[in-house]
């Protein structure tokens, strides 16, 4: 008798048709739920700069380029005008004070010069003339007083004499009369000359003192106008070399015009010209590094320009302790300037990811060094060295800092 088979439900090829449909659903899933769908490019490690993450001191500073200067320059300005009489000294010459440079000539400033000479010592003489007059005048109302002395000095004896006899009789009244009246009117004569005499006297003595005092202005001032032709002959107000223009006999000169200068060698100082978005920052005081002929040296800043031009400021910067032998005044320096203490931070070097994420983001190597993720970053100052990290980075982090222009969006790069 025939049995019947039953069909079997889950049959191999039906179990491998599930198995693989879930198999399929799962890897969907994966991918859905926790593949790595981040955008990525490949990079040949060779064409990009790898810089790790350190701590260490920060010192932010700019650079700068300065000029060397002498620390001390005098410039030569013509105070009065004139033709060019005679050159002395040539440009470069090593002078002392009181050297002659140059001479002008100048035939209306030296008559102009004699007249006003002549015109105040004229108004000298008279002044003198008029102390003499007033002396003299002292003298004549003291000769007055003492001629009316000498004559009291006669009648007041003859007066009290005849007033004797008169009261005996002795004499006429006639002949006492007369001598009383010589008497009284050389005594009322001595009151009102010596009354003149000290009112003269106080007057005498502020015209006196005016006189002297204008006299002594006067003289002064014909000492200046002697010294107004001095002017034509420019002379060294101080030790030092010479530098000057060009000029040759004949050449006129204007007043104010600048003849040259002279410079104090061997003491030099440094003009630097810098940006007027660091003027707040800038002050006296500051410090500064530069390097000359292998070697450095420490500058400080002494003096800083009150006027802007062109968007620079210039300031002045001394050598503190050495100074560099061989330098030239006209001669360039780099120069460091610091804006503050220096601080220990964490660094990262200075790249051109920086223009093309602003600081905002980096690519940082993970594990082998094969791949890299973008991470978000915080940086703080700068100087032309480092960034200051101020989040998002370690020590040892090794950050891609080379330029991101070819990168894209991707957020991960695999080194190859």
């Amino acid at each position: 008798m025939d049995k019947k088979i039953a069909k079997k439900k889950w049959t191999l090829k039906r179990i491998a048709t599930f198995g693989g449909i879930a198999l399929f659903v799962v890897f969907i899933a994966y991918q859905f739920l926790f593949a790595d769908r981040r955008s990525r490019l490949k990079v040949e490690k060779e064409k990009i700069t790898i810089s790790t993450v350190e701590r260490g001191v920060f010192q932010e500073f700019i650079p700068q380029t300065g000029t060397v200067e002498p620390s001390r320059t005098v410039y030569l300005d013509a105070v009065e005008g004139g033709t060019i009489k005679r050159v002395v000294a040539e440009s470069g010459a090593m002078l002392k004070r009181g050297d002659v440079i140059l001479e002008l000539s100048n035939l209306n400033r030296e008559l102009s010069v004699l007249q006003q000479e002549a015109q105040l010592n004229e108004s000298i003489t008279r002044q003198r003339d008029t102390r003499l007059a007033i002396t003299r005048n002292d003298l004549e109302q003291r000769q007055t007083l003492a001629l009316i002395e000498n004559q009291l000095q006669i009648l007041e004896p003859q007066y009290i004499r005849q007033k004797q006899l008169f009261e005996k009789k002795l004499i006429s009244k006639q002949e006492f009369e007369r001598t009383e009246a010589d008497y009284k009117y050389n005594k009322e004569r001595k009151r009102i000359t010596y009354e003149v005499y000290k009112n003269d006297s106080l007057d005498r003595i502020r015209q006196l003192k005016e006189l002297a005092y204008s006299e002594r202005k006067m003289s002064q001032s014909l000492e200046g106008v002697g010294k107004i032709l001095d002017n034509l002959i420019i002379r060294a107000p101080i030790d030092g070399q010479l530098t000057r223009p060009q000029i040759d006999v004949g050449q006129n000169v204007n007043i104010g015009q600048r003849l040259g200068q002279i410079d104090i060698l061997g003491s030099y100082k440094v003009r630097v010209e810098i940006d007027e978005l660091y003027l707040p920052r800038i002050q006296t005081g500051l410090n500064a590094t530069t390097s000359f002929a292998g070697k450095d040296y420490q500058l400080q800043i002494i003096y800083i320009y009150p006027n802007v031009a062109n968007g620079r400021f210039p300031v002045d910067m001394n050598f503190v302790g050495e100074t560099p032998d061989g330098i030239r005044r006209g001669q360039s320096l780099r120069l460091r300037i610091e804006l503050g203490q220096s601080s220990e931070e964490l660094l990262l070097p200075v790249g051109g990811f920086y223009k093309d994420t602003g600081g905002n983001w980096v690519y940082v190597l993970e594990g082998d060094g094969n791949r890299a993720v973008r991470r978000n970053v915080k940086l703080g100052r700068k100087n032309t060295e480092h960034f200051e990290i101020l989040e998002g980075l370690q020590p040892g982090d090794r950050v891609i800092t080379s330029s991101y222009e070819n990168f894209g969006n991707n957020e991960v790069l695999v080194l190859n």
